[in-house]
């Protein structure tokens, strides 16, 4: 039958189509990896550079009784510790249940900060290299105050500035389209045992024209940075975990586990664990004790909940007073490595924490508090962590202290390793809730929010900037 559709008018010209991917950016980006020595800073200057700012500032942290936060109180009727805002952070209290896993119930104080941040790394090339520019920003949580951060490391309420403080120096290259050219902008957790629902906005942008540089920045190769991240406390959490957002090449030409079968494994993973996380007020949290001073775990293990006054004359805003969360112990966190043929693969931990969006991230091997558990033994102790413990320093290709996020938490540290283990101590056919995986399968996984946790993050930022060669 033919057709009794009329000619319609001329069809308007397609639209021209773009390749979906660049791959030269990641080619760029390696370049980058490669490079350990800077056109704008060279690597010997940087303690020096780092010295002067922290000289440039005064600085200051003090802790101070509950009564003494300026702004900060508890909430009558729940106990949660608030800001009079109504703006910044909560903490609140969550009662969590599991349906596996030795601790299938527990209360706890958590930080509900439902604002999303943006972490965001500005990028410039010289010389035909790429170079990050990093910031020398003060957070009271670290132990040595002052570490290396992204270029813009702000919450919501910095950079619409509720607070009433100073402009976010280069957030606009972040906020307004046209001012770069998008590398990576993914939404990724933040610590899942100590935050309830948090995301961050990682972005690495290529600036467009010329950028102006500020005191407390500077311009830093990738390889340069991982040169940086071998040193205790000189990097921040927030520039880690952007970092491990960089788009690089995929050198691997072969994986243990297809990808389709390390997604399909992670699937399984997060269908068969029944987390239930809910809020409650933060007088109804069993097992803990509010005193002047902090909220404490009975037990005294985990972490406590302290205050203080901050002076800062570097931030957007020169002094304030706040609640931190104060872990107690150093953390050790690690991937074990071995080699499939001739391909490092790590052992990856579908882990629980109860503020995770969707019941579990990839984590690292190992990923405790020893002190927590000191009082367990035999089959009951975390597993490998003994292993990580006792590791001979041979074994070990990475180690070097870490900070966690230093605006929240204070004095939070943890010792991030990569340990080489053997058929006998970690076997290719991993235990339930294990799976070996290359970096560059992670890599590409990274370019997704909620797949690997913070610590996870740190770890592969170590491996794609050259911080350790596997």
């Amino acid at each position: 039958m033919p057709s009794t559709l009329t000619p319609g008018p001329p069809a308007a010209p397609s639209s021209t189509l773009r390749p979906r991917s660049d791959a030269s950016v990641a080619v760029r980006i390696a370049r980058s990896a490669a490079e350990t020595s800077g056109a704008r800073l060279h690597t010997d200057d940087f303690p020096r550079w780092l010295d002067e700012r922290r000289r440039a500032h005064r600085f200051q942290v003090d802790r101070i009784p509950f009564a003494e936060l300026d702004g900060w109180s508890f909430d009558d009727a729940t106990g949660n510790l608030v800001h009079r805002s109504g703006r910044f952070f909560t903490v609140e209290g969550l009662h969590v249940t599991t349906g596996s896993g030795p601790h299938r119930a527990w209360h706890q104080p958590i930080i509900k900060q439902p604002e999303v941040g943006i972490l965001g790394i500005l990028v410039k090339e010289f010389d035909g290299v790429p170079h990050f520019l990093m910031q020398a920003k003060m957070e009271p949580g670290n132990r040595n105050l002052l570490q290396l951060s992204p270029t813009v490391q702000a919450t919501r309420s910095n950079y619409t500035k509720v607070h009433k403080g100073a402009d976010v120096k280069y957030i606009e290259y972040f906020t307004r389209p046209g001012r770069g050219r998008v590398l990576a902008d993914v939404l990724q957790s933040e610590h899942g045992s100590w935050f309830l629902h948090k995301s961050n906005r990682n972005m690495i942008v290529e600036a467009v024209g010329e950028v102006p540089l500020y005191d407390d920045f500077c311009w830093l190769t990738l390889g340069q940075i991982g040169e940086l991240l071998r040193l205790d406390n000189v990097v921040n959490m927030d520039a880690r975990t952007v970092l491990a957002c960089a788009p690089l090449p995929d050198g691997d030409t072969g994986a243990l586990h297809s990808d389709t079968e390390l997604l399909s494994w992670f699937t399984a993973e997060r269908s068969r664990h029944d987390v239930r996380a809910r809020r409650i007020a933060l007088d109804q949290v069993a097992g803990w004790r509010r005193g002047e001073w902090s909220i404490d775990h009975e037990a005294e293990r985990y972490f406590r909940v302290v205050a203080v006054a901050v002076q800062a004359g570097s931030r957007e805003v020169t002094g304030w007073t706040q609640p931190l969360f104060e872990p107690v112990g150093l953390g050790v966190t690690a991937f074990l490595v071995r080699r499939v043929g001739g391909v490092p693969h790590v052992l990856v931990h579908a882990r629980v924490e109860g503020g995770f969006l969707d019941t579990v991230e990839m984590g690292p091997t190992v990923q405790y508090t020893p002190e927590n558990h000191a009082h367990l033994t035999g089959e009951d102790r975390p597993p490998f962590l003994d292993l990580v413990l006792g590791a001979d320093p041979s074994r070990i290709l990475y180690e070097a202290v870490h900070s966690e996020e230093g605006g929240r938490f204070l004095n939070a540290e943890s010792r991030y390793l990569l340990v080489e283990a053997d058929e006998d101590q970690a076997p290719l056919d991993a235990p339930p809730g294990y799976r070996w995986a290359t970096p560059g399968q992670l890599t590409s996984l990274v370019r997704h929010g909620h797949y690997l946790n913070v610590q996870a993050r740190t770890l592969l930022a170590c491996l794609n900037a050259s911080g350790v060669r596997a």
